[in-house]
């Protein structure tokens, strides 16, 4: 994100967190706000290495940042 097209960078920002809010933070009742930090830190984990994305041709965001082996699609 270098300043150059900030609201093309803005729109997978926004993205983000409305899949964050809509898939743990609505779904969940946190009673602190350590239990929430602690659970986005899972979340986001998750998000990174484990949860496939179709964008990404179901691969993670981890495999394609790191350039490991495709990932199978899930049945």
């Amino acid at each position: 994100m270098d300043g150059k097209g900030r609201v093309l960078d803005n729109i997978f920002i926004e993205r983000f967190w409305r899949t964050v809010k809509y898939e743990d933070l609505y779904l969940q009742e946190y009673d602190s706000p350590r239990a929430v930090r602690t659970g986005l830190r899972h979340y986001i984990t998750k998000y990174n290495q484990e949860r496939p994305h179709m964008a990404l041709d179901y691969r993670t965001p981890a495999a394609v940042y790191f350039g490991t082996e495709r990932s199978t699609p899930a049945a």
